[in-house]
């Protein structure tokens, strides 16, 4: 009875929030790592993002009017990360926050002689424990695939702080999403040893198809190499196998094929 109630109430949240077929195919032009997905993934993303749209509210902030256009671009990237594991992985938070460009935040740090330090940083999107969670349109205008526009590396806002969601799960940020105790010691051996070697390459000026951004910390490095496994798979695979298996392993996908 409660599993025919479930599927009654997700039925009616997918007809409330049908995605028009000119606006999806218009979001899969613009997206072309989503287009190259099977007709069953697409069937079973725009699916998601319907119920997506059902239980999150977006905000515009500072007159930002968030369109139908914008939700659903939103909508779609960040579904695709969860689009075996569930939407169950984003319900800790209800609200979206859009701003048009970057916002910059007030910062402060300790070092190690106690002083503070205060600085700003521009931020394209954020993520937080319990949400909301924010993200720059801008800046999701200029995501992109490198193998399609000559990029270095991969940029995406949208599954970048997403995936820190999927990270923080557990309570902390950490570049471990939740898991059991033995795949979590394997997880953390691997990522490790990944990000170290990552570190040594941009350390030595390489170019590297993961944002050097993940040089910063592991739980960064967890972020920005989910956007390469979305958004450029063939190529991750062939840049950074060891993590391109770990993450094809915890996302029950094979997004290069």
């Amino acid at each position: 009875m409660l599993k025919a109630i479930k599927g009654w109430r997700e039925q009616r949240a997918i007809e409330r929030h049908a995605i028009p077929d000119s606006l999806w195919q218009l979001t899969l032009l613009r997206y072309p790592f989503l287009a190259r997905r099977s007709d069953d993934d697409l069937a079973e993303l725009r699916r998601l993002c319907s119920l997506f749209l059902s239980a999150k509210e977006f905000h515009g902030v500072n007159g930002f009017e968030v369109t139908d256009e914008v939700a659903v671009a939103v909508a779609a990237q960040a579904c695709l990360p969860v689009l075996r594991l569930g939407l169950s992985w984003y319900d800790g938070f209800v609200g979206i926050v859009m701003h048009e460009g970057e916002v910059v935040a007030q910062r402060s740090v300790q070092d190690d002689d106690g002083i503070v330090h205060e600085y700003d940083e521009e931020l394209a999107g954020e993520a937080m424990e319990g949400g909301p969670l924010m993200l720059s349109w801008n800046a999701i205008a200029v995501s992109n695939d490198p193998t399609q526009f000559g990029k270095d590396e991969v940029f995406n806002v949208v599954i970048h702080e997403f995936a820190h969601v999927i990270d923080m799960r557990d309570g902390l940020a950490d570049g471990v999403p939740p898991l059991d105790a033995a795949e979590r010691e394997g997880w953390i051996a691997t990522i490790d040893a990944e990000w170290e070697k990552f570190c040594a390459r941009i350390d030595a000026g390489e170019d590297t198809l993961i944002d050097p951004y993940g040089g910063e910390a592991v739980e960064e490095f967890f972020a920005v190499a989910v956007e390469a496994f979305f958004v450029a798979p063939a190529a991750m695979r062939a840049d950074a196998p060891a993590m391109y298996d770990l993450l094809t392993g915890f996302f029950r996908q094979n997004p290069a094929g």
